[in-house]
């Protein structure tokens, strides 16, 4: 029996709340996304992933070496990498080549978006609308991404080939809807200052790409539903990372080994992470975005208890507890980052206003609700930096 269930409240609208006491680290509930998508500039950068579920391609040892492209690299303990087995296993599109990690993410994605999306042989050309549109993302989006053009593509790939619009419309209606001006503001987060300049070029390589036509499969092709899909993912969508690597880290740690064993594995984890710090910086996982109907409905708090984890190396998230929860409590995770939280009430405010649009009510906000409307010292240096470029 489910330990969650969706309320509707006067205060956040919808929100998830426990209806049984629920102890620390449980897993609540594990959800795969209506639509996921690896960020281009990650893409770029050549971090192998299933295209359909992200779960990385390439062993920890294969990864260490290309991100820190430093070939003589040897891992010890193979066995605790868990993409070494399914090597076998992977599989390509016959016509693009596109990868995926299994026969049935590729039937997935055949199923959901691929026969609409496959560009064959035009994969490789930077012409092709589709990709000449990826290209111009990038340029207006340079990382770090918060959000990608690959979950516009997929999702009117989806609606292009589908045979229930219906059905599918509702999944997409079930998330919240904005406002066109909230609509403008989230375009203002989402592509930066130029974005006025920008979006009327996006929305016309969108259109090059899938040649709208009076087809309601095609509904997102105006540039107010082009605006509504912008936003809809800009609110909702939930980061995702996977990474062989980080997968072999996290087993090796559970061994039970030797004192003198463990201090030198340790001293080997800490040299390679900051020589791939230095070498990638930001694109040490594989990372994407992804749309999820239930997960979206859980509300932030800046004292949150629950996080959304990963735990399969792929797409599929799980809602965990971090403390004992009662009976009637609301499920919160939090949508800023640790170093965020940790700022003054007035910079997380500012920060959840441009970025989600709401005031946070929780019991912490509530508790500094007197603390003087500064900036936290570390985002007032942030602001003094960009004022001297």
């Amino acid at each position: 029996m489910s330990v969650v269930e969706v309320r509707t409240t006067t205060q956040k609208g919808r929100g998830v709340f426990a209806t049984a006491p629920i102890k620390a680290d449980t897993v609540l509930f594990e959800e795969a996304p209506l639509v996921s998508a690896q960020f281009s500039w990650n893409y770029t950068y050549g971090y192998l992933a299933c295209e359909y579920c992200l779960k990385p391609l390439e062993t920890a040892e294969t990864n260490v070496r290309r991100l820190a492209n430093d070939f003589s690299i040897s891992l010890p303990y193979v066995e605790c990498c868990p993409v070494q087995e399914q090597l076998s296993g992977h599989t390509k599109c016959p016509d693009c080549r596109e990868v995926y990690c299994s026969e049935e993410c590729l039937q997935n994605a055949v199923k959901l978006y691929h026969r609409a999306l496959c560009l064959g042989a035009e994969k490789g050309n930077l012409e092709h609308p589709t990709n000449a549109l990826v290209e111009f993302w990038k340029k207006m989006h340079y990382p770090p991404e918060t959000s990608s053009i690959q979950l516009v593509v997929k999702i009117i790939s989806m609606f292009k080939q589908s045979d229930d619009i219906t059905g599918l419309r509702a999944k997409f209606e079930d998330f919240v809807s904005q406002t066109m001006n909230e609509d403008l503001m989230i375009f203002h987060k989402m592509l930066g200052e130029n974005f006025s300049q920008q979006i009327d070029e996006l929305y016309e390589l969108i259109c090059r790409a899938f040649e709208p036509t009076t087809d309601e499969r095609l509904q997102w092709l105006t540039l107010s539903g082009f605006r509504s899909l912008l936003a809809l993912i800009g609110t909702n969508g939930q980061g995702i990372g996977t990474s062989s690597f980080a997968d072999w880290v996290r087993n090796v740690s559970e061994l039970e080994l030797p004192d003198n064993r463990r201090e030198s594995l340790d001293v080997l984890i800490d040299n390679l992470y900051n020589k791939l710090d230095e070498v990638v910086g930001s694109f040490l996982n594989n990372e994407g975005s992804a749309l999820y109907s239930f997960q979206s409905k859980v509300n932030h708090s800046c004292t949150p208890n629950a996080e959304c984890r990963f735990p399969h190396s792929n797409n599929v998230v799980a809602l965990t507890t971090t403390r004992d929860i009662k009976v009637g409590e609301e499920i919160c995770i939090s949508y800023l980052d640790e170093c965020a939280l940790e700022r003054s009430r007035h910079s997380r405010q500012k920060m959840l206003s441009e970025n989600y649009l709401f005031q946070c009510q929780c019991e912490k906000c509530e508790n500094q609700v007197n603390d003087p409307d500064e900036t936290s010292d570390d985002e007032d240096e942030d602001d003094d930096m960009d004022d001297s470029d």
